[in-house]
């Protein structure tokens, strides 16, 4: 790579009982790029986006995001690190359903202690940046998949992660919804800096990122890297 990884994975091996899940899996990402980590289901896709996250810890590997060792810091750090420098998609967007989208998209910023009025209000931006501003006091139950998964885009970027974790994030939405939802979450990521690690096995999603990883049977060498 012609600048130094933010997030870098190296040797990583993740079983599940006698289940491999990752075997030597390698991978990196840069500052402000977006990586698409392809594969068919089941080939060990989320458990590496799990462990890059430091939601899982590994087996056997190093996992380094800006000079630290994730596998080796205690539980209430990498959580912590999730609060503060990470942001999620998830397939269906997970968002709290007792509370309106305004509340969910400012959840990250209230749990980092920031005060309710200006996280709502840092919120209420995001929405109208992802284009729904107009369901700010719906609840997740009240409104469309598409408009769902852009209050979790809003949710993930809010807090100005540096890397956004983004797994199956068009996979319960139509076509049309899921291509506006991956232009939205490029365009803002890109604005602001973040990285995107992108899980999916759908290529037309994956032809928004800047380059694509395949993961085979728990293996992946992103060769990108290794060159």
């Amino acid at each position: 790579m012609t600048t130094p990884p933010l997030l870098l994975a190296t040797g990583i091996d993740k079983a599940y009982g006698p289940t491999p899940a990752l075997s030597g899996a390698d991978f990196a990402v840069r500052a402000g790029e977006v990586v698409a980590v392809m594969g068919p289901s089941g080939s060990g896709k989320s458990t590496l986006l799990h462990c890059l996250a430091g939601i899982v810890r590994p087996d056997a590997g190093t996992i380094t995001y800006d000079g630290r060792e994730l596998t080796t810091l205690p539980d209430t750090a990498r959580s912590s690190l999730r609060r503060t420098d990470f942001g999620f998609v998830f397939q269906f967007g997970q968002l709290v359903p007792e509370l309106s989208c305004v509340e969910n998209v400012a959840l990250p910023l209230r749990l980092k202690g920031e005060r309710r009025k200006n996280a709502e209000a840092k919120a209420a931006e995001w929405l109208t940046r992802l284009e729904v501003e107009d369901i700010a006091a719906k609840r997740p139950g009240e409104i469309s998949g598409g408009q769902g998964q852009r209050v979790a885009v809003a949710r993930a970027l809010v807090g100005s992660p540096r890397v956004v974790f983004a797994d199956e994030p068009t996979g319960a939405l139509d076509s049309l919804n899921g291509e506006r939802v991956m232009e939205l979450l490029t365009d803002a990521a890109r604005d602001t800096g973040a990285s995107v690690v992108l899980v999916t096995h759908e290529p037309r999603v994956a032809a928004y990122s800047d380059r694509e990883v395949v993961v085979r049977d728990g293996s992946v060498r992103d060769a990108e890297w290794a060159a």
